[in-house]
């Protein structure tokens, strides 16, 4: 079945500080290692669960002043998971095409400023990007292969916008990136995992 946003309504429930500001990040058949490599990072201490990841990266930019973006990372079958907290450099597209180089790169972010942005690049590609709360435009080599999927997903377009529904793009963008690399994100995974973490300077 087609992943959809309500099979991610407990993400904003059960993680609200991740939840106000994020960069998830799935990338395929490169371990954390090498992904880490291409963004140009270091490593830092491993974190596990959310809580601490999310302490983590707002001490790091504490402590970098503002400079360095900490990223926390697993193994999910095929892919690697990249979780940015208060980050975007998934969806920063200079950083994340040349690093795409050779495998499948998709990202989704959010900021505290209602910012969103949704990023699939196929080695070094830009295939679809666009603003998950404006849907309606779309960038890339394919930006209209996923319509209907998108549709399904419940992404909501300009022709199907109502006062009174509520839209969310968030939780769409989940279930879109769930769609295009068969990995489900969990509230299981995002609480116990041991994240293999590191950091990078913020361009």
């Amino acid at each position: 079945m087609t992943p959809t946003a309500a099979d991610y309504v407990w993400f904003e429930e059960r993680f609200p500080d991740l939840a106000e500001a994020y960069c998830f990040t799935l990338v395929h058949k490169l371990p954390p290692t090498d992904v880490l490599a291409r963004l140009g990072g270091r490593t830092e201490p491993s974190r596990t669960g959310v809580a601490a990841i999310v302490d983590a990266a707002f001490d790091l930019l504490d402590g970098s002043d503002n400079t360095r973006q900490f990223i926390a990372m697993t193994t999910v079958r095929d892919w690697t998971l990249v979780i940015e907290p208060v980050g975007y450099l998934g969806v920063t597209e200079e950083k994340a095409l040349p690093a795409s180089a050779g495998t499948r790169w998709v990202s989704h972010f959010v900021n505290i400023n209602g910012l969103d942005s949704f990023l699939w690049a196929e080695d070094t590609t830009k295939r679809l990007a666009f603003e998950p709360g404006v849907p309606d435009r779309r960038w890339g080599t394919t930006p209209d292969e996923l319509l209907e999927v998108m549709h399904h997903g419940g992404f909501r377009f300009w022709d199907e916008t109502s006062d009174t529904a509520d839209h969310l793009a968030a939780e769409a963008a989940f279930a879109l990136a769930e769609h295009l690399t068969g990995v489900r994100i969990t509230p299981e995974l995002l609480h116990d995992t041991t994240f293999v973490c590191g950091s990078a300077e913020i361009t």
